[in-house]
């Protein structure tokens, strides 16, 4: 049990799933419900700060490696181009729509790049990234109860 749920908040910090696999993972292990929504929601918030500070600190040392500038201009212009529109337009309701989405690609990885590049207040970033999350988590664990 331990072990699963382990495996469901380790799912919700992942670029590669986030609360949108992490719910369900839990779920199909049969853990509890509001464990599972609650610790997968709060991992997958987590990615905020630990996002900012590899935005805001770290990544100005790893800029100098060829590579990793290649793979961030690519990943900023992607970002830039899916989500900056919407989020400046509607700036922070845009943000929480973006993260919001159950989708791949959207997120609070997508999101904090966006907010970063965009030069959103941190505070309002993180909000709008919080909530945009816990509506998501809500999607995902609704449709996955119901579909259980």
């Amino acid at each position: 049990m331990i072990l699963d749920l382990l495996i469901a908040i380790l799912w919700s910090m992942s670029p590669f799933g986030e609360a949108k696999v992490g719910i369900p993972y839990g779920l199909v292990k049969g853990l509890n419900s509001y464990l599972v929504l609650g610790a997968c929601f709060l991992a997958n918030v987590m990615v905020f700060p630990i996002m900012t500070f590899f935005l805001e600190r770290i990544n100005k040392y790893f800029i100098k490696w060829r590579f990793y500038k290649k793979s961030a201009i690519f990943i900023a212009r992607k970002a830039k181009t899916g989500s900056a529109g919407k989020i400046q337009k509607f700036g922070f309701f845009g943000l929480v729509l973006f993260v919001m989405l159950p989708v791949p690609g959207t997120g609070v990885y997508a999101g904090s790049i966006a907010a970063y590049l965009l030069k959103m207040e941190k505070q309002k970033a993180f909000w709008a990234n919080t909530i945009g999350i816990l509506i998501s988590s809500l999607i995902v664990w609704s449709a996955t109860m119901l579909s259980t």
